[in-house]
């Protein structure tokens, strides 16, 4: 099956795709842990941006990145990690610090992988950063996405709780994307440690009914519907040991009802049994069906954080190189189990190795 997205061509934009949101400095502790850590092995991570990455690095595809830096030496690493990434670097907006950050700062976000019993710990230091700052007016966006051209715009919920302004800024991203006719996918990923401060539930389900309003296509896991749409699954088994599709089907059916703008809507599936095993699947809505990827049952993992978002690379590579909703629920679920094999934030994958999982090749030595 393949469904109609109103993907603008190639020829006409100069970014395949762009995303909008905080990239933070990852520091990583490796096996051990932050509270007696001596060394930090240092990454790039944001939840929009990881997909943004996982879109060039691992498919080919042309993407930029729209954030904002404190000008000093930390975001020029920041800079750096995505240049080599191979992101496009020039929509990033610079701003003037001073040598406390009162004027504005980076973002770090201290991360433990976990292991077995031990779950994975985030620890993030992101106030007063840069993107949290800048507001609408600091992103020219007709230009972005009207003169330069842009046929596919990615965007999150993590973005959207930094401050007043970066919830008005995704709206006016969004607006502005839809009126140039690209396609804006959206995932949801709740955190309620960014809202406690400014609303809590109440408000994320405020901003973000408001954004769902212009959406194409809308990710996010159980969790994520009920706290920012307000929509549940009823009878569904806590830990997914029993899958409840005919209670997810209910779900997205209603907000498909409620949104009549989504086209796609996506969810991951999850059962932890341990930090360093997992059951992992997803599902992806279109046109009235709903479409379940492969099962990865006793998936080990390495580093957990980015997973989902490697799904939502892999979702949004499907659905633009082949509008097929099953096809790209499975890009996605492969793409988002290699990832987690890896350490750090972002995909170490290539197109090959996630089509060769889609396809059912095992992990044998390749010589």
């Amino acid at each position: 099956m393949s469904i109609e997205l109103g993907i603008k061509s190639k020829d006409e934009c100069k970014y395949d795709a762009v995303s909008l949101g905080e990239v933070m400095l990852r520091l990583d502790p490796g096996e051990g842990r932050i509270r007696t850590a001596r060394n930090f092995r240092a990454w790039e991570g944001g939840g929009e941006y990881n997909v943004i990455r996982g879109l060039r690095k691992c498919f080919g595809m042309n993407t930029a990145v729209i954030t904002s830096f404190a000008d000093n030496e930390v975001g020029r690493l920041m800079e750096d990690f995505i240049m080599q990434g191979g992101v496009d670097t020039s929509l990033i907006k610079w701003m003037k610090t001073d040598g406390v950050g009162r004027e504005c700062r980076n973002g770090l976000n201290f991360v433990e992988r976990g292991f077995g019993i031990r779950g994975a710990l985030s620890c993030s230091d992101r106030a007063n950063t840069a993107i949290s700052k800048t507001t609408a007016e600091d992103f020219d966006f007709d230009y972005i996405f009207g003169t330069l051209g842009v046929r596919w715009l990615h965007t999150g919920g993590i973005y959207a709780a930094l401050s007043e302004n970066t919830a008005e800024t995704v709206i006016k991203a969004i607006k502005t994307a839809k009126k140039y006719g690209t396609v804006v996918s959206y995932d949801l990923n709740y955190r309620a440690s960014l809202w406690s401060a400014i609303g809590g539930q109440e408000k994320a389900q405020e901003v973000n009914k408001e954004i769902a309003k212009y959406v194409d296509v809308m990710i996010g896991n159980e969790e994520d519907f009920t706290a920012c749409l307000g929509f549940e699954i009823e009878g569904n088994d806590e830990n997914l040991k029993e899958l409840n599709l005919d209670g997810y089907r209910k779900m997205i059916d209603k907000a498909a009802e409620t949104y009549p703008n989504f086209k796609v809507v996506a969810t991951t599936l999850r059962t932890v049994k341990t930090a360093t095993v997992n059951d992992w699947s997803a599902l992806c809505w279109a046109d009235g069906k709903l479409y379940k990827a492969s099962d990865y049952n006793g998936l080990e993992i390495m580093d957990r954080v980015g997973g989902g978002d490697s799904f939502a690379s892999g979702l949004v590579y499907g659905l633009m190189t082949t509008g097929d909703p099953e096809k790209a629920v499975n890009y996605g679920a492969a793409h988002g189990a290699l990832a987690m094999t890896t350490p750090g934030d972002t995909t170490m994958a290539s197109v090959d190795e996630v089509e060769g999982i889609m396809s059912g090749s095992g992990a044998r030595v390749k010589r």
